[in-house]
């Protein structure tokens, strides 16, 4: 009888053990979102996974910093990919845009990835201007993100079915892609120039944002997108942008509760 009862604990020992060796090969514990981050490349620009949509980074977030050729990684929990947003944040002082590889930013600004465009199967979660006025269109409910890339191809006179989020850096041959890049780079420009409106100065990813100042600013950029896609748009119709721009935003309550920017974002 003992030998039956020390046979059963043996076995009964080795399959625990076995269990416990089996776990090692279960699901991983963490995925990875890896990407890149452009106006040009941004060397030196915060990214994290934004899991309570304040455009800030908070304690527990998942983050990391952009290497020079503006590739990051992000270790998220699976669960998340997919369900919040990615934003990046290029710093004043800090950041470089590869395309002056020789001088750090003098403003800062925010950029975002929607979250339904966020994977952690492909390297090519692409952070620009574009992808962010793409999140803000989706973010009004307004648009759906098919409907949305269809009005920003428009608003850019962008062929049919080209990809908005695509990294038009990677292929400046393509005419569409040129276009792209032209009208990022006007576009940091003008948020650059609301920095102290939408963000504190300085900001490194842990300081607050207005949320409905950037939405808004946003929202005047989608209305003259067909102006920043030029090579060199009009310089007095720039600074006029600008200034209303300066004017509209200094206008709004810093800190007030979220409003719905969508009437910022009709077709036309």
């Amino acid at each position: 009888m003992h030998k039956y009862i020390l046979a059963a604990a043996m076995l009964l020992s080795i399959g625990a053990m076995a269990g416990c060796g089996s776990s090692g090969s279960s699901t991983p514990t963490t995925s990875t979102v890896t990407g890149k981050v452009a106006d040009g490349y941004l060397s030196g620009a915060v990214v994290f996974m934004d899991k309570n949509g304040n455009y800030q980074l908070d304690s527990g977030e998942p983050s990391t910093t952009t290497d020079q050729n503006g590739a990051y990684t992000l270790n998220v929990d699976p669960a998340d990919i997919g369900l919040y947003p990615i934003v990046a944040i290029a710093v004043k002082g800090q950041t470089i845009d590869m395309d002056n590889p020789t001088q750090t930013l003098t403003y800062s600004y925010l950029l975002s990835l929607p979250k339904e465009s966020v994977s952690g199967t492909v390297s090519s979660n692409f952070i620009s201007p574009v992808s962010s006025e793409l999140r803000e269109m989706t973010e009004t409910g307004t648009y759906t993100m098919e409907q949305a890339m269809i009005q920003l191809r428009t608003r850019l006179g962008l062929q049919a079915g080209t990809d908005v989020l695509a990294d038009y850096m990677a292929d400046q041959a393509n005419s569409d892609f040129q276009t792209m890049h032209t009208a990022a780079r006007n576009m940091t420009a003008l948020m650059g120039s609301q920095m102290n409106q939408v963000m504190a100065a300085g900001t490194t990813g842990t300081q607050l944002m207005d949320v409905n100042r950037y939405r808004a600013m946003m929202g005047t950029i989608f209305g003259n997108m067909s102006t920043l896609r030029i090579q060199t748009p009009d310089p007095a119709m720039i600074q006029t942008m600008t200034t209303t721009m300066t004017a509209n935003l200094g206008n709004m309550p810093a800190g007030t509760p979220y409003r719905n920017m969508s009437t910022s974002f009709r077709c036309q």
